[in-house]
């Protein structure tokens, strides 16, 4: 590939940490939904999570930018529509998304360029391995703050999140760390057992969930089945968050929803919960890291999008150095 070269307003980052993700992993095996609508083809260079320090300005670009440690925005809106003028570019219809849509390389290379606009600044205090886990954690922030708010003032207090992956782990600790109470259900013994290492009660299997209604359920799982056993697990007036996102078409008895007052949200992008990421992880309120089991490098990578899990921690994450 060749050396990046950084078009008006854009920056050039040096890339120190890029994570793997499960988007990265349908591009891989060609499951990716945007293959098969036109928003993206191949070659495509993937790597959306990601962090590193900038070392090239374009023209007109803000020069305080050079030489500082950030992560960046993956959606990058058109800048003119209705929804980017109003701050909501992460679902602008023309966006493109690093790594992912409409050609914008992505991270899993030594430097990437991207517009000085989508910079998020790391503080001293968030380290290399938090700052690429930026991302992911604003995603799960956001669901995780929308499933506290139960509205007219109230809290969840007891939550269920169903997925203990990256999304999942990361909703819960934001969850705990507000005060909830919040408990797991898994398919995976491995991905049970590591959510129990980090505190948490966790479930093996629908039928070890207790019948006890939870006042929200964050559903960061791929199965197109979790949909309808989460709204039906719901107190009446509760709150359900889709977050995860499965191969094919979830359905749910609408009528639930409406007999049990039951609201539902659905979180795209981590856009607008970056910079409260950051600051949750500069506080130190949670610490995110154990969630990294291993770091390798691009050479490597291939074997992880084939499904290999490097040698290393129990986590579900892996992140790349592509400096090794």
């Amino acid at each position: 590939m060749p050396e990046p070269v950084p078009a008006p307003g854009e920056v050039v980052v040096d890339v120190r940490r890029a994570g793997v993700c499960g988007t990265d992993v349908e591009f891989y095996t060609g499951h990716m939904a945007y293959l098969h609508d036109g928003n993206a083809r191949y070659p495509v260079r993937i790597g959306h999570e990601w962090m590193g320090v900038v070392t090239e300005l374009g023209p007109g670009a803000d020069a305080s930018w050079l030489g500082r440690r950030v992560t960046g925005d993956t959606m990058l809106g058109c800048g003119h529509c209705r929804l980017c003028r109003s701050g909501r570019q992460h679902v602008c219809a023309d966006r493109e998304e690093v790594g992912i849509r409409r050609g914008r390389a992505g991270a899993l290379a030594e430097r990437i360029s991207v517009p000085a606009t989508s910079l998020h600044a790391l503080p001293d205090t968030v380290d290399d391995v938090l700052g690429a886990l930026v991302e992911p954690a604003g995603n799960a922030l956001r669901a995780a703050q929308a499933a506290l708010s139960l509205g007219s003032g109230r809290q969840a207090e007891r939550m269920l999140v169903v997925g203990p992956g990256t999304i999942g782990l990361l909703a819960a600790l934001f969850v705990r760390a507000a005060g909830a109470e919040v408990e797991l259900v898994g398919v995976s013994q491995t991905s049970v057992d590591f959510a129990r290492s980090l505190g948490f009660t966790t479930w093996l299997g629908w039928d070890a969930v207790p019948e006890t209604p939870f006042d929200a359920v964050i559903d960061a799982a791929t199965d197109a089945s979790t949909a309808t056993r989460a709204v039906d697990l719901m107190q009446p007036g509760g709150r359900v968050v889709f977050i995860g996102i499965a191969s094919t078409p979830s359905t749910i008895d609408t009528r639930t929803l409406l007999l049990k007052d039951v609201t539902a949200t659905g979180i795209l992008s981590a856009s607008p919960g970056l910079d409260a990421a950051i600051a949750e992880f500069a506080s130190g309120t949670v610490d995110a890291r154990p969630l990294v089991a291993a770091t390798v490098s691009l050479d490597h990578v291939e074997a992880v999008l084939a499904g290999e899990h490097p040698s290393g921690g129990p986590g579900p994450k892996v992140h790349v150095d592509p400096r090794r």
